[in-house]
């Protein structure tokens, strides 16, 4: 008996494959469709490439390791650290936004800037409050230096000033004999006329201050030059509430010793002009 020829398998592709391919032209046809009616903004594009270049190195023909090891590209799967690198990847995208270093770098630009012109416009406020002080007591050390002049005593009490206050100064051996505190009596007629000008000019605080020369003093009273100052001041203090109108509660006194000299200590002059009293008049603008 003769055998029988076995059955051929068909010639071609399966059917099935052909039905696939039309699948897939259809499919491609349809993106094609829908690329061409599509726009690609271009700052969105380069954002896009910013950030996949960023986390892979894919566009710039490199590769990028994940932490310390094989890069990604040589084909390896580099395992060490990937939880690390998924996780931080998404937060790292959302997190770096192009240019928003250059933004806060001009924010703080701006701040500074800010800051800078506060300081310049407070200091321009504070120079112009300086100089309005300073020639409002220039204008009230007229005023008192006028007065001294009409009572007679412009060679007993010289007037000066700053943009805080007016100042009256009165030589010590006017007031005082030498290591002493207790006022002389020809002084007391020149703290009186004193007192007359502070009660019409001084609106404010009084300050008075009793000065010492560097010569070392000690007595059975006084101690050293600190405190025969601190009693000179406290003498005209007490003799001015005591016969005037003047508030108490406006005056301040204070013994500054030999700390605050004048002229040069190394002549008798110098030293005569050191031992003094000083009666400040603050404005009241002030």
């Amino acid at each position: 008996m003769a055998k029988r020829k076995e059955d051929a398998p068909p010639a071609g592709s399966p059917a099935w494959m052909a039905t696939f391919s039309d699948l897939m032209n259809l499919l491609l046809c349809f993106f094609v469709l829908l690329f061409s009616m599509s726009t690609i903004e271009e700052e969105k594009w380069n954002e896009l490439v910013a950030s996949m270049n960023s986390s892979f190195s894919i566009f710039n023909a490199g590769s990028t390791s994940i932490g310390e090891g094989i890069l990604i590209s040589n084909g390896v799967s580099q395992l060490n650290e990937l939880d690390q690198f998924i996780n931080s990847t998404g937060r790292a995208a959302d997190n770096d936004v192009p240019g928003q270093d250059l933004k806060e770098q001009d924010k703080s630009k701006e701040n500074e800037g800010d800051e800078t012109s506060e300081a310049q416009q407070l200091a321009q406020a504070l120079e112009k409050i300086e100089q309005q002080n300073l020639q409002s007591n220039e204008e009230l050390a007229e005023l008192v230096e006028e007065a001294v002049k009409e009572s007679n005593m412009a060679d007993q009490i010289e007037i000066g000033f700053t943009a805080q206050y007016v100042q009256l100064t009165m030589k010590g051996a006017l007031l005082f004999d030498s290591g002493s505190a207790e006022l002389k009596e020809e002084s007391k007629k020149v703290l009186d006329k004193a007192a007359t000008i502070l009660e019409r000019y001084a609106k404010g605080i009084i300050e008075i201050e009793g000065h010492t020369d560097n010569v070392p003093m000690s007595s059975a009273k006084y101690a050293d030059n600190e405190e025969l100052s601190s009693a000179r001041a406290l003498s005209v203090f007490y003799y001015l509430v005591d016969h005037s109108y003047l508030d108490p509660v406006n005056i301040r006194h204070s013994g500054m010793g030999d700390r605050v000299p004048i002229v040069d200590n190394s002549t008798a002059e110098g030293r005569s002009r050191n031992r003094r009293v000083e009666i400040r008049i603050y404005n009241s603008a002030n």
